[in-house]
C-alpha cells in the first residue's frame, strides 16, 4: 500500500483529507501546532493545553464516524461562556487533560471518531510563532500574524519558533517512509511554513525518497502574499526544504464566479501562473480545475470567520489529482517501455 503524508493545517488539510481519506493508501496527517487565535487561543491560554483546532478539523475530516457526530466536533457554542468554543476543541483540550499527553489524546479521539488514518501534531511542544519585519518589528503569535496586513508592505525578515521545537518523532518516522509528501494548500504564513520550522522536519523532507506535491492556493491574502505567483510560493517553500525539492504543483485553472470574485476582492486576489515567465523550471505544473463550487458558509459562533477563506478546492478533484500524481512515475515507465 502507498503511503502518503500531507503537511499543513486549517481549512486547507480539512479539505485536502477529505477528498484523500477514500482511496486505499496508508495517510497521515502532519498537523500544525502554531495555531492561537479563536478558541484555541483562549484554551491555550487558561488551561495551558497545546493547540487543538487544527488537529480537530483533521480528525473530522478523516472520521468513518456518523455525521451527527462528526457535526458535533465541529458545533460552536453561540452564547453564554462557552460562545466561540468548538465542542471538538473543549473535548480534545479534556482528553489531553486525562492521558497527560496531547498526542496520546488525540490517538484516543481517532478511536472514538473511527478514523483510520493517522493524525500527528507536528510537535509535542508548546511553542509559539513568531514572524520578525525589517523594520525591526516584531509580530507574536499565529492570530497576531494572521490579522496583519502590512506584511508584504514593511518585508518580513524571518519567521520563527519560540522555544525552539523537536518534531514529533511520528512525524519524522512518516516523513521518511512516505511515496508521497503533500504540502498545502493553506494560509501561507500560518499553515505551512510553522511545520517547516520544526527542528527536523525540513531535513526529513529532504532526505526523503519521496516525491513532493505543493498545492499552490486559489487566492493570496491582501497584505501578506499579495501579488504572489505560484513560482513565488515555490521560492518561498524551497527556502525551508531545498532547492529543487518540490517535484510537482498543482494549479487551479477554473476561476471562481464573478459574483463571488466582486465580494470578496478587498481581502484576496487569484494566484497567477505565467508560464512562460522562466526558462527552466524543476518541477512540474498540472493546470487543472481543483476549484470548489460549494457556497461556504461559518456558524454564527466563529469568532474568527470573517478572516477565513471563501474560495476553497474542491475536495474530490483535489484527491483524484493527487491520486493520479502518486501512480504518474509507473505509468511513465511503462510508456517509455511501449516507446
Amino acid at each position: 500500500m502507498k503511503k502518503v503524508v500531507t503537511i499543513g493545517g486549517g481549512t486547507g488539510s480539512f479539505t485536502l483529507l477529505s477528498g484523500l481519506k477514500k482511496y486505499p493508501i496508508e495517510l497521515s496527517a502532519i498537523v500544525s501546532m502554531a495555531d492561537d487565535g479563536g478558541s484555541t487561543g483562549v484554551l491555550r491560554d487558561e488551561l495551558g493545553v497545546l493547540p487543538p483546532g487544527d488537529v480537530r478539523q483533521c480528525l473530522v475530516a478523516l472520521s468513518q464516524s456518523s455525521e451527527m457526530l462528526r457535526a458535533l466536533m465541529n458545533y460552536r457554542f453561540e452564547g453564554g461562556g462557552l460562545s466561540g468554543h468548538s465542542f471538538g476543541n473543549l473535548f480534545l483540550s479534556a482528553l489531553e487533560k486525562v492521558t497527560g499527553s496531547f498526542s496520546l489524546g488525540v490517538a484516543e479521539a481517532a478511536k472514538i471518531l473511527n478514523v483510520k488514518s493517522e493524525v500527528i501534531p507536528v510537535t509535542n511542544a508548546d511553542t509559539k510563532l513568531f514572524l520578525k519585519l525589517k523594520n525591526d518589528g516584531l509580530l507574536e503569535g499565529e492570530n497576531e500574524i494572521n490579522h496583519n496586513f502590512e506584511i508584504q508592505k514593511r518585508g518580513m525578515e524571518k519567521m520563527y519558533l519560540s522555544p525552539k521545537a523537536k518534531a514529533n518523532p511520528r512525524a519524522i518516522e512518516k516523513i521518511s517512509s512516505a511515496d508521497l509528501i503533500v504540502i498545502g494548500p493553506g494560509n501561507h504564513y500560518c499553515s505551512i511554513v510553522p511545520n517547516l520550522l520544526v527542528t527536523g522536519i525540513a531535513k526529513a523532507i529532504r532526505t526523503s525518497k519521496a516525491k513532493v506535491v505543493y498545492n499552490c492556493n486559489l487566492v493570496n491574502k491582501k497584505g501578506q502574499t499579495e501579488g504572489f505567483t505560484l513560482d513565488d510560493y515555490i521560492d518561498a517553500i524551497e527556502k525551508y526544504i531545498g532547492t529543487g525539492r518540490v517535484d510537482f504543483v498543482t494549479y487551479n485553472t477554473r476561476k471562481p464566479s464573478r459574483t463571488l470574485l466582486k465580494k470578496y476582492e478587498h481581502e484576496s486576489e487569484l494566484v497567477t501562473f505565467d508560464r512562460d515567465a522562466r526558462r527552466k523550471r524543476h518541477y512540474r505544473v498540472i493546470q487543472t480545475d481543483v476549484l470548489s463550487s460549494e457556497e461556504v458558509h461559518f456558524s454564527r459562533g466563529d469568532t474568527i470567520a470573517h478572516i477565513r477563506s471563501f474560495i476553497r478546492h474542491d475536495t474530490e478533484k483535489l484527491g483524484k489529482v493527487l491520486m493520479m500524481l502518486l501512480e504518474l512515475s509507473e505509468y511513465e515507465n511503462i510508456f517509455h517501455d511501449i516507446v
